[in-house]
């Protein structure tokens, strides 16, 4: 039926939802954070989307669901405290970091007209064939909650489950994985800022940022966010190797499928839907030097290509 491809992105989610539901250590947390994920989602983003026909609203949206996670996983898990409380603070961390950018960018009123990356989003529903764009809007906005509410809850919720009060030696490098891709992006970012503030000083506009990290990847920024998410999905992976005895074979590998399918998600996200290709459309269209800067410089992976 045509109605079902506007619910079809769905289907991995809500089986990682359910997943979870599942388990005998993280049914309840995990139904919990479903239903919270689902009224943020409905009164946040649902909503004002309906009354604006904008998506900017998922940019507020989406990182206070990080932020529930993380709550919900330093109240309600029972793994060792120094463990939960580390993870609980990350995710708390990076979701109120972007979740206060996006409050105070709908505050100064960029949120009064559509971001480019979701006007990107309505050329790809019509060239998928999806016309009726007021339900497109909703189901994408319920995607990403969705999401909040199963796969990228998967990593925080199973560190929650382990009470080993030993630290393992993958989750010390989880935690320096995360550690270093923040600094990797809050770099990329100052070096964004510090090139626009001298472009705009100099009275020069739509010029392409090819400086510091800037010349070694054009979105050096996602990459590191993706990396973040590696460094949780790191550091959960001995959580999970003790949750083996707990849930039994079939759910012990379908947990193990689905912490690695947060980090396919984040990365599909970062490149092709909201990230990296949607910037580059409107780039290539506003910035003439930006198809040269194509031509050296790796979209995503830092690597400078050679001329």
């Amino acid at each position: 039926m045509e109605i079902m491809k506007y619910f079809t992105p769905f289907a991995p989610l809500l089986a990682g939802w359910c997943l979870l539901m599942l388990t005998s250590s993280m049914h309840t947390i995990s139904a919990l954070n479903g239903v919270l994920q689902l009224l943020l989602f409905l009164f946040v983003v649902c909503l004002p989307i309906w009354r604006t026909g904008r998506m900017s609203y998922v940019d507020i949206g989406w990182p206070w669901g990080l932020v529930v996670i993380g709550i919900l996983t330093f109240i309600l898990s029972d793994g060792h405290w120094i463990r939960t409380s580390i993870v609980s603070l990350a995710y708390i961390f990076v979701g109120a970091r972007m979740g206060l950018g996006a409050l105070k960018l709908w505050k100064l009123g960029f949120m009064k007209t559509e971001f480019p990356r979701y006007e990107y989003q309505k050329l790809r529903w019509k060239k998928s064939g999806k016309t009726n764009i007021p339900l497109a809007m909703q189901m994408e906005a319920l995607v990403q909650g969705f999401a909040n509410a199963s796969f990228l809850a998967i990593p925080a919720f199973i560190i929650g489950t382990n009470s080993n009060p030993e630290i393992a030696i993958l989750e010390i490098i989880g935690l320096l994985v995360w550690f270093a891709a923040f600094a990797f992006e809050s770099v990329a970012d100052i070096q964004k800022l510090k090139f626009l503030q001298a472009m705009k000083k100099a009275g020069e506009k739509n010029r392409v940022c090819n400086v510091g990290l800037w010349r070694y990847s054009r979105h050096p920024n996602y990459f590191a966010e993706w990396m973040v998410w590696n460094g949780f999905i790191i550091a959960a992976i001995p959580s999970l190797i003790a949750l083996y005895e707990v849930e039994g074979l079939v759910i012990w590998v379908l947990l193990l499928v689905g912490l690695l399918f947060a980090s396919r998600i984040m990365y599909t996200t970062l490149v092709y839907l909201t990230g990296a290709v949607p910037s580059e459309y409107y780039s290539v269209q506003k910035r003439p030097e930006y198809r040269e800067y194509q031509q050296t410089t790796n979209m995503f992976f830092p690597y400078k290509q050679n001329n």
